[in-house]
């Protein structure tokens, strides 16, 4: 038990920010900083995806479900490469590590989020929409006023589940170089030599701990949610004759 005290009193400025400041930022920070960026940038083109995949026009359903079909089914690992081989060619010039592992995670992702948001509108009331529409509201203003608030909501935990996921996919990032916290602990692990067990089951519980706190958080979240979600309904039964929702109402 010693040698993992030992190890993480000498080393943690490198499991906790890599070489940083006489060097790149690596370790734990990039792993997070990663997977922060990739959420950031995934999400907004998984919403454009799911309201593709709804849409009324058929050439933008089939274009979208191409798209999540395809990076559902192949492994993270083979977008990696296409990624580092593809962009450089694309561009015409490399790019580093980080922003590769970045780009891959945003384009694999997007299509897991696309999915989790199409489930959420469509697990809403059809009345919803319909009354929306009815009261004048164009296809878009009803989606950014009344479908997608609602259903971001209800989809919170879904989404910090994801993000979890991300954290992981992201150590996928030590094959092209990227100095995150499996980088930094083969590092660690080629200084001492003898000790590749402790080293990583050090990462290995640092990522233990972050992902169990995220989805404890996803968990209190749903049940949040669940509990807000009875009260509204318990609202509109003793209330018949009130509007479908505060939104519309207004």
């Amino acid at each position: 038990m010693s040698d993992f005290f030992d190890i993480i009193h000498q080393y943690w400025m490198l499991f906790l920010v890599g070489q940083y400041p006489h060097g790149a930022l690596g370790g734990l920070a990039n792993t997070l900083l990663l997977s922060i960026v990739a959420m950031l940038f995934a999400f907004p083109i998984g919403i454009a995806l799911a309201m593709a995949r709804i849409s009324p026009f058929k050439s933008v359903r089939a274009v979208s479900a191409v798209w999540v079909y395809v990076f559902r089914g192949i492994p993270l690992m083979m977008v990696i490469f296409w990624t580092y081989f593809c962009i450089p060619m694309l561009l015409g010039h490399d790019i580093n590590g980080f922003a590769t592992m970045a780009c891959t995670l945003v384009i694999y992702e997007s299509a897991y989020i696309a999915e989790i948001v199409r489930g959420g509108i469509q697990a809403l009331p059809s009345g919803q929409y319909e009354a929306s529409r009815a009261l004048g509201m164009s296809y878009f203003k009803t989606f950014r006023l009344i479908i997608l608030p609602q259903a971001l909501y209800n989809m919170l935990p879904s989404l910090i589940s994801q993000l979890v996921s991300i954290i992981k996919d992201s150590t996928l990032g030590y094959v092209i170089n990227v100095q995150e916290l499996t980088f930094a602990a083969n590092q660690v692990s080629n200084q001492l030599l003898t000790k590749p067990f402790q080293v990583f089951a050090i990462v290995a519980l640092s990522y233990y701990i972050i992902c169990a706190s995220l989805t404890w958080l996803a968990n209190r979240l749903e049940k949040h949610i669940a509990q807000q979600r009875t009260k509204h309904q318990g609202a509109q039964a003793s209330t018949p004759t009130a509007a479908l929702t505060p939104e519309i109402s207004q």
